[in-house]
């Protein structure tokens, strides 16, 4: 899909490139051992290092490096055996040593590539940069009090993983595709929770634009901290349209750091946009080069979990699914793992579009999650069975559907209470036929005169009377044979 911008003077291009920070999931924090839960009260979660107290001495968690390769092979990317922390030297009244603890020259991982798919059906590669290892800051909080800024340190020193795309993204859809891969790869890993409301998962989002044909990048801004994949794309249509103007009108736009307001629909500067020479890095010289063994890399390599692509290429090839249908489930890690459990032994296309259809639906009106559904994946797979096995028709398979959700009911006991096991005994459904039939002489005449859509009617009739238990496929046999001979 091509998003062009539709300027006076002619067509732009936009090209974005993303900054993911994603907060690994560890106990404590990167080179502290205080705490790193979400919503402790202020300051609570400040050891001395944190605080930058004199002679405070940093120690680097191992499970962070840990987190921060195994979130790297499954980026397919290349790791690094030699890594260096850097002093990224700034103030900000959150940063109570004055520099935040960073990686720059030598990241822990290189390149590596994120396949997205497309709303029409089509998949892009987008590459990776680098991702390193850094310390979160803390947070100013300005609406605490009339004349004075607070400052909670409990982020300060939490681990972030800030992972760095190449400027492959060329429009919004592209970006929010991006943005919900990465997000599904953390997740499958187990290395951040994704969790973009509170915070442990944001994105820079750097933008710029260029007339379409022309090859040379031209300057760029960075919208900071974008806290949704919505608002990931509407920043970056926002932002285009405002450099195109600018260019348009025969301005330049400033390379700077604006703020995204979702309200007001547009973004405002922040801050004229630092180059790397102005934080002054330098390697930290309280902490040595991280060196990483082959061993330790293989062993986290081992324990990797099937990762979205290659679920989803299982889910085509073994179980029959669409490839649409197959990126649907392998989403979300606990939708994949519902889906799997439910499709034990039943047709998985049946169970697919029961959850992909019926289930989410009355999910998403009930607005909970996968994994707090009241119907467990054993009892969906189960309804698909009792069709499977002639047990229910499909659409009483929809009375019981709804009673399952209400009551987290067995369909085993919920049709067995209510008595809706379907008909399938040729001499009651014949009986049933007979007798419609025997009602209604001039649809007969109709069907026997070259309506043969007619018998649709007299399908209905029977379903009606037999409370729609009879088998719907010897109904249409019977009546064919009966009106059509």
């Amino acid at each position: 899909m091509t998003y062009l911008i539709q300027g006076e003077t002619g067509d732009w291009e936009v090209v974005v490139g993303l900054e993911v920070h994603a907060q690994a999931i560890t106990n404590s924090k990167l080179f502290s051992g205080a705490p790193t839960t979400f919503g402790a009260e202020p300051n609570q979660n400040v050891a001395l290092v944190d605080a930058a107290m004199p002679g405070m001495l940093p120690v680097i968690n191992e499970i962070a490096i840990e987190q921060a390769v195994r979130t790297g092979l499954g980026l397919r990317a290349v790791i690094n055996r030699t890594s260096v922390f850097e002093r990224k030297n700034y103030f900000y009244a959150d940063l109570p040593q004055g520099y935040q603890i960073s990686q720059f020259l030598h990241p822990i991982v290189g390149e590596g590539t994120v396949t997205v798919d497309l709303a029409d059906g089509t998949s892009r590669d987008i590459g990776v940069e680098r991702l390193h290892l850094e310390q979160d800051a803390g947070k100013s909080m300005h609406d605490q009090d009339p004349t004075r800024t607070m400052i909670d340190l409990n982020r300060a020193g939490v681990v972030l993983m800030e992972i760095v795309s190449k400027p492959d993204i060329r429009t919004p859809e592209e970006a929010g595709a991006y943005v919900k891969k990465m997000r599904a790869i953390i997740r499958y890993l187990g290395t951040c929770d994704g969790n973009m409301e509170e915070g442990s998962m944001r994105a820079d989002v750097n933008v710029s634009v260029r007339p379409v044909g022309e090859t040379e990048l031209r300057t760029r801004v960075e919208v900071k901290n974008v806290n949704s994949v919505r608002f990931v794309m509407q920043a970056i249509e926002i932002e285009a349209a405002r450099q195109v103007d600018v260019w348009e009108e025969g301005g330049e736009v400033v390379q700077e750091t604006r703020l995204f307001d979702a309200h007001k629909g547009e973004t405002r500067p922040m801050r004229t946009k630092e180059f790397a020479h102005d934080y002054r890095y330098f390697p930290d010289p309280d902490l040595l080069p991280i060196r990483l063994e082959e061993d330790f890399i293989e062993k986290i390599r081992a324990s990797l979990p099937e990762l979205p692509d290659d679920k989803k290429a299982r889910f085509i090839s073994e179980l029959g699914l669409s490839a649409y249908d197959a990126g649907v489930l392998v989403a979300d890690r606990d939708t994949a793992a519902y889906f799997e459990e439910a499709a034990k032994g039943h047709d998985a296309k049946q169970v697919a579009n029961w959850l992909t259809t019926n289930l989410f639906g009355a999910l998403n009106k009930l607005d909970l999650e996968i994994g707090a559904s009241p119907i467990s994946a054993t009892h969906l797979g189960e309804l698909v069975g009792l069709i499977e096995d002639d047990t229910i028709s499909s659409r009483i398979a929809k009375d019981v559907f709804e009673e399952m959700l209400a009551t987290s009911k067995s369909p085993e006991a919920i049709v067995e209470d209510k008595g809706l096991k379907q008909i399938t005994d040729t001499r009651a459904i014949e009986a049933i036929v007979d007798q419609v039939i025997a009602d209604s002489p001039d649809q007969i005449a109709d069907v026997q005169g070259g309506n043969e859509k007619g018998i649709g009617w007299f399908v209905g009739q029977v379903m009606k009377a037999s409370q729609g238990k009879a088998n719907p496929g010897q109904v249409n046999g019977l009546l064919r044979k009966k009106l059509l001979g």
